[in-house]
């Protein structure tokens, strides 16, 4: 009995100390201001630019993606986050025989990678540039996953309709395809792909 009163009291005292751990995360959590955001992908875009033989832009987006944007207080700005999912069949360009050849293997491998992940590693305040962040994360297309580091804008932060809180961003980076085994047709089609985001989000 002695012995079971003792594992008893242990299991109990693992457990107060458990629960009095996630109350003090949470506080922390708390006094860190960290808001999560959805995006709202009715009034957010994702699009693309290369170009042809070297003479004019072409332009592309993506229809479907998601994400979520934890977003900290000025004073602990380094603890948010940002995560992105991109359907890769989902690609447009506005001529259904060039979509269907971006989601073929010499390009997108739309069906062998279905997704294209974006997920920061490191977010910080741009130095001397006001609502300016400088986030790095891991971008993951075409099965190759690399590191890439881009500023972003926060253009914006209002009510909604519904008083619901609101937030913009944007950013505008530049990939090399390459970069991402995606070499087909490197002389007629530039390496460098111009890539745009921009979102809005709502807080939940």
């Amino acid at each position: 009995m002695k012995m079971d009163l003792g594992r008893n009291l242990h299991i109990v005292y693992i457990g107060s100390l458990a629960l009095l751990l996630l109350i003090g995360f949470a506080g922390i959590t708390q006094s860190m201001g960290i808001a999560a955001y959805e995006i709202d992908t009715a009034h957010s875009m994702i699009i693309f630019r290369a170009k042809h033989n070297g003479v004019s832009y072409n332009y592309g987006r993506f229809n479907e993606f998601t994400g979520k944007i934890g977003m900290a207080d000025p004073m602990h700005i380094s603890t948010s986050t940002v995560e992105f999912e991109v359907k890769a069949a989902s690609v447009d360009t506005g001529n259904e025989k060039r979509d269907q050849h971006l989601r073929s293997s010499d390009f997108f491998s739309a069906k062998q990678f279905p997704v294209i992940t974006f997920k920061s590693t490191e977010v910080k305040a741009k130095k001397d540039k006001k609502d300016v962040l400088e986030v790095t994360g891991d971008l993951e297309l075409h099965g190759v996953k690399k590191s890439i580091t881009v500023d972003v804008e926060i253009t914006g932060r209002a009510k909604g309709r519904d008083g619901e809180s609101l937030i913009g961003f944007e950013s505008t980076f530049t990939i090399k395809r390459s970069e991402f085994g995606m070499t087909y047709g490197m002389g007629g089609i530039s390496d460098d792909i111009r890539i745009t985001v921009s979102i809005e989000a709502v807080r939940k």
